[in-house]
C-alpha cells in the first residue's frame, strides 16, 4: 500500500516523473545531436535540467505532459501489438513464409480492423459504433468519418500500388 502511495502521490505524477522525462529526452537529443560540441556531457546535462526544471516549475506544460503520457503509452502498446501481428505475416526473412503482396495487405487490413474493433471493445465504444452500422439506428457523424476512412484508404493503396508498377 506504501508503495502505490509513493509512486501515485501528486509530487511524483506532477513533478518527478515529467522532470525524468524531460531531462532524459532533452539530454538525449542534444547528446545524439552534438549541438553543443563533441564529448560535451556536462554541457548538455546543464542545458536538459535547466529545461527540465523550467517545465517542471510552470503548471500548463506539466499538465499537457501528464495528460499526454497514457495516450502514448496506449498508443505504443497497440502500435507494438500490431506490428507483433503484422510481422507474423510479413516476414521478411528467406527461410520465413513467402505470400503474394495482394494477401500481405489483406492480412494488413484484417489486422487493422481486428486492432480497431479490439479497442473499440475494450473503451466500451463498440456497442454505440455497432447499432449506429449495422443495427440501423440512425446514421450518425461516425458512419460518414468510417466511409470516408475507407474512401482515403482505397485512393491511398491505388495510388501507391500503381506507383509501384509503373517503376
Amino acid at each position: 500500500m506504501v508503495v502505490e502511495t509513493i509512486l501515485t502521490s501528486f509530487f511524483a505524477v506532477r513533478v518527478v516523473y515529467p522532470f525524468l522525462l524531460i531531462f532524459t529526452l532533452i539530454f538525449a537529443i542534444l547528446q545524439k545531436s552534438k549541438i553543443l560540441g563533441d564529448d560535451k556531457k556536462q554541457i548538455d546535462a546543464l542545458v536538459a535540467l535547466s529545461i527540465a526544471l523550467i517545465v517542471v516549475a510552470l503548471p500548463w506544460p506539466t499538465e499537457v505532459i501528464v495528460n499526454l503520457m497514457p495516450f502514448l503509452a496506449v498508443s505504443v502498446v497497440v502500435l507494438l501489438v500490431f506490428m507483433i501481428l503484422f510481422g507474423f505475416v510479413a516476414s521478411t526473412k528467406d527461410e520465413g513464409l513467402k505470400l503474394p503482396p495482394w494477401l500481405v495487405w489483406g492480412f494488413f487490413v484484417l489486422i487493422v480492423l481486428f486492432i480497431i474493433i479490439v479497442i473499440l471493445v475494450i473503451t466500451g465504444q463498440w456497442d454505440k459504433v455497432y447499432n449506429s452500422l449495422f443495427v440501423g439506428g440512425q446514421p450518425s457523424n461516425l458512419t460518414g468519418n468510417i466511409f470516408l476512412l475507407f474512401i482515403i484508404a482505397g485512393a491511398l493503396a491505388v495510388v501507391f500500388l500503381s506507383g509501384k508498377k509503373s517503376k
